[in-house]
């Protein structure tokens, strides 16, 4: 069997740094400011077992040079691919999530309305929580029904951080 190549990059912008990595296929993972490549090595060895992880810059470019721009407020949405993978549930949360526009949000009530299951919020909360690729898939953009920041696995500073990036005061 051949062993799946993953390749990987540590990205420092002033604002915040990320951790990525990508397949053949597009992004798999998108980690901030609370995340490691340890982490990011971990998440790619649970989801494509037996792979490969290597540091490359430069097959990473294309995926680098958007997430500076949308670092530098010059990127308001994002055209890479993705090599995404999760349940069928999953997968509709996170399209959902790529829908609510730059510079708005929307509570966890309201996804799971646009998913056709209204009672399923709580569902919806634990995958997003599961969203592999913070920024690129805008989970940031989904608070609590209150209006409160709640939840972001990449920690609710990184969560204020990049609303305020996008216009939105908290």
């Amino acid at each position: 069997m051949e062993k799946k190549v993953i390749y990987a990059a540590h990205v420092k912008h002033p604002y915040m740094h990320l951790y990525i990595a990508s397949s053949e296929k597009g992004l798999v993972f998108v980690g901030t400011d609370h995340s490691s490549m340890e982490e990011l090595t971990q998440y790619c060895r649970r989801r494509f077992p037996h792979c490969e992880v290597i540091e490359e810059g430069s097959f990473m470019k294309p995926y680098i040079s958007q997430l500076i721009e949308y670092l530098n407020g010059q990127r308001k949405e994002f055209s890479l691919p993705f090599d995404l993978h999760g349940t069928p549930f999953q997968q509709e949360v996170w399209k959902a999530l790529c829908d609510i526009p730059y510079g708005m949000t929307t509570t966890y009530g309201e996804v799971a309305r646009q998913i056709g299951n209204s009672k399923a919020v709580r569902a919806v909360g634990g995958a997003i929580g599961s969203n592999p690729l913070s920024i690129v898939i805008p989970c940031h953009r989904v608070i609590g029904k209150s209006g409160s920041l709640t939840g972001y696995s990449g920690g609710l500073d990184v969560k204020k951080r990049l609303l305020e990036l996008e216009g939105i005061s908290y």
